[in-house]
């Protein structure tokens, strides 16, 4: 029986995060079930630091990740962040929501200004524009591309050297809790801990099944993202994050000659592997060829993930009201990168039973909206 603090399971981008905290002060384990840490949706994530995505709560996580987020070097000293602007595109009757997109960077302080037609085509010269196509745009220059494998190695990093243990194929087979403490049986053998922090992603509610804690709800949702070649001779390496307001698709280079895409699909599943399927493939390339003038010869290579969220698509931070010691930190839905560093701050208060960081509660984000109590009976 190997005994720590605070045992973590799952070892995606949120486990990692908040586990590289905790080993400062006490002694963490995080069970992975793979052979790797963030083998599902943190290894799949096309992972860009934006405001088009998710409401107040979110961006302002967002806004305050950022920060930390620049100066974060992976484990080879290389920035983990790549400056890239977003541009996000809006037909004329979509007004309102680019509009309401222009008031949330202008609150942020962002660094954005707003194109119109021709405009937009020095920035994104594939796009069609017009009123039924990119009529209006919003340039953030401030977004940041982020790079997922040196943000995992960087946490991954920092547990060991702190004297934290990351266990990969250890998949959790039962919970089971004795007095103060947890007991949790895995194929690796047997671990033991007060706390019990439930980053299992897809499979948090699965997980607190086990434990014999009430599940929250949660979603799992399959995104699609397909990657194919730029026309010949052409670099895209300078090309922005491309992101419609509404329905539609977001598009941005990888690397000098290729583009990745997706039509931002929500497909409900079960907690699995996911695996991308051919309508979902086809759609995305469909929505890119007739918002622009790219021609898809062929797909190169295509990958499906999961995203996971609570019922009303904000993170769960916080401990289950009747099971003490047991800490759900779920939910992080398509936002789990550019919401890392602020939510590792929360997750360490709740863990280690401290008061909130006084700068994320001055910005309006109380124990309360993350609270595990608003699903609870």
């Amino acid at each position: 029986m190997r005994k720590a603090d605070a045992i973590v399971i799952g070892g995606g981008i949120a486990g990692l995060s908040l586990a590289a905290r905790l080993a400062d002060r006490v002694n963490v384990i995080v069970l992975e079930a793979e052979s790797q840490p963030g083998y599902h949706a943190s290894g799949r994530s096309v992972a860009f630091a934006h405001y088009g995505l998710g409401e107040t709560i979110v961006r302002t996580l967002t806004a305050l990740s950022l920060l930390e987020f620049r100066a974060m070097e992976g484990p080879s000293g290389a920035p983990i962040t790549r400056a890239l602007p977003a541009l996000h595109i809006a037909r004329e009757d979509q007004g309102d929501l680019l509009d309401e997109l222009a008031e949330v960077h202008e609150r942020f302080g962002a660094d954005y200004e707003i194109l119109q037609d021709q405009a937009i085509l020095e920035f994104a010269p594939a796009l069609n524009v017009g009123p039924d196509a990119a009529h209006r745009a919003i340039l953030d220059r401030g977004s940041l591309a982020l790079d997922t494998d040196a943000m995992l190695g960087r946490h991954a990093a920092d547990l060991r050297a702190r004297g934290g243990a990351l266990e990969c194929g250890a998949k959790v087979v039962s919970i089971a809790q004795a007095g103060d403490l947890w007991s949790v049986e895995t194929g690796l053998g047997s671990f033991q801990s007060p706390l019990v922090i439930n980053a299992a992603g897809a499979w948090a509610d699965e997980i607190a099944r086990l434990a014999g804690v009430p599940p929250i709800g949660l979603e799992p949702r399959r995104r699609t993202v397909i990657g194919f070649t730029a026309p010949d001779g052409v670099d895209v390496s300078g090309w922005p994050f491309i992101k419609t307001v509404g329905e539609g698709f977001y598009t941005l280079p990888e690397g000098r000659s290729r583009l990745l895409a997706s039509y931002m699909d929500q497909t409900p599943s079960a907690p699995c592997d996911a695996a991308p399927e051919e309508l979902d493939i086809a759609i995305a390339a469909d929505r890119i060829i007739n918002a622009t003038t790219l021609e898809i010869r062929r797909i190169e290579h295509s990958w499906a993930g999961l995203r996971s969220f609570a019922p009303d698509e904000l993170p769960v931070v916080g401990e289950a009201s009747k099971a003490a010691g047991f800490i759900w930190y779920a939910g992080q839905g398509g936002y789990g990168f550019q919401t890392s560093a602020a939510l590792a701050r929360i997750g360490e208060s709740v863990a280690l039973n401290e008061a909130w960081p006084q700068d994320i509660q001055a910005a309006g984000i109380s124990p309360a909206h993350l609270s595990p109590a608003r699903f609870e009976a």
